[in-house]
């Protein structure tokens, strides 16, 4: 898959749901053939379900396929349905010359955008994918760059005029994961919902909190860049946009398990100014599998220390289980969306032993690293932005020298509880 990227200045996100339909007609006469495992990604089907449809065959025409779009279990993955057939049809990519696969030892970072640089990591490599990606609509990021995607959209990601293309442009990443991973790995995904609301698009959370609080004296078109709400299909304004649920099925659709949705109950969240809804003190970790039964290793629940994300003695039951009661960060350095060293810590003790390669597509700052190297696994960090590898560097050499301490300071649990930035306000 080819895909370019260039630094870019955001647009405002105007979610207008594009009117796009299949052309039978321009495909009635077209003669080519395609294996089920490259069709069954793009339509969401089990090569067993394909069967069910079409018969049993080792290839499927252009008929198959249409016939395979008209079925009730039809659902996007991260082509739309329109787009299906131009997909599986489009030429070749040109083959690139083999890239020396990255070293770590104990870690790498790499400046790029994830779709182009994770041709970088060695195949059936990465014990655990563990990561915070940005979330729609909600923030300005550092460098943000431009990627030209599988359906056609061009846009930096997180940014997309749609949730529904947020959500596509998820799973293409989750797809190009997919062959890094090794046969019982772990893919621990960290997600918020986002609302469908009209609303400023901030740099970090602290400037949420200050227009909370009547305290952000910049007016709508002050803003670098804003998010409206009018033209969906059908999310009206203020609505929830169910973004986590959404990409965990489409997840499942392109071959992964999903093995649990995590809530993690946040320890301080913004004082949501709202009437109409319950205040959210929330966000989701989907843990992904390419296995029904990955590694994973539920004592260090108990053995990791509570900085590391084991057990957080007072707030959480003996019994691990989908409910993660871990304090926030403080979006230090810089990053206003990181989440806290114990988060992917936990993660990454649960899923991989020492020495095993974790994988964050969207490093930040650093905190995953961070946790890598002082539980003692192998690390690559990806992400376009070199001012955020910059401070990832210091904090990962940081624990090189002496260990977890320099960091294990952001992952104290408030005592008692505070209010402090989360996300946006709906």
């Amino acid at each position: 898959m080819s895909v370019v990227s260039k630094l870019v200045q955001l647009p405002d996100i105007k979610p207008q749901t594009p009117v796009a339909s299949l052309d039978r007609q321009a495909w009635s006469h077209r003669a080519e053939t395609f294996a089920v495992e490259q069709v069954a990604p793009i339509v969401g089907m089990s090569p067993t379900f394909i069967s069910k449809v079409v018969g049993k065959r080792s290839g499927l025409n252009v008929t198959d396929v249409l016939m395979l779009l008209d079925q009730d279990a039809y659902t996007e993955t991260f082509v739309r349905r329109s787009q299906v057939l131009d997909f599986l049809t489009r030429p070749p990519v040109p083959t690139v010359p083999a890239v020396e696969p990255v070293a770590t030892n104990p870690y790498s970072l790499i400046a790029g955008n994830v779709t182009d640089v994770l041709g970088k990591v060695k195949p059936a490599s990465v014990q655990c994918v563990v990561t915070s990606t940005p979330y729609w609509g909600l923030r300005m990021y550092e460098d943000s760059t431009l990627v030209e995607w599988a359906d056609g959209e061009s846009c930096a990601y997180g940014h997309e005029q749609t949730p529904e293309g947020f959500i596509r442009h998820t799973i293409q990443i989750l797809w190009q994961v997919r062959p890094l991973l090794t046969a019982d790995a772990s893919v621990w995904w960290n997600l918020m919902d986002s609302y469908n609301t009209r609303t400023q698009i901030r740099g970090n959370a602290v400037e949420a909190l200050r227009a909370m609080q009547g305290k952000e004296e910049r007016g709508w078109h002050d803003y670098d860049a804003r998010r409206y709400s009018a033209g969906h299909s059908y999310l009206k304004d203020g609505e929830q946009c169910m973004i986590p649920a959404r990409v965990a099925e489409r997840a499942s659709r392109i071959g992964y398990y999903v093995k649990s949705m995590i809530t993690w109950a946040k320890q301080s969240s913004l004082p949501e100014p709202q009437n109409s809804r319950v205040s959210r003190g929330l966000e989701y970790v989907i843990h992904l599998a390419p296995t029904r039964t990955p590694k994973l290793d539920k004592n260090a629940y108990r053995r990791v220390q509570p900085a590391l994300g084991g057990r957080s003695v007072g707030y959480e039951p003996d019994k691990l289980s989908d409910v993660w009661v871990l304090p926030t960060s403080s979006g230090g350095n810089g990053h206003g969306a990181q989440f806290p060293v114990a988060l992917p810590g936990r993660c990454i003790a649960l899923s991989t032993d020492p020495g095993d390669l974790v994988l964050d597509p969207f490093t930040g700052s650093g905190n995953a690293g961070v946790a890598a190297c002082a539980l003692g696994r192998e690390f690559i960090g990806i992400d376009v932005s070199a001012t955020y590898l910059a401070y990832a560097e210091e904090k990962l050499s940081a624990v090189d020298r002496s260990g977890f301490m320099a960091a294990a300071h952001e992952t104290v649990m408030p005592n008692p509880p505070q209010d402090l930035p989360m996300t946006d306000v709906g």
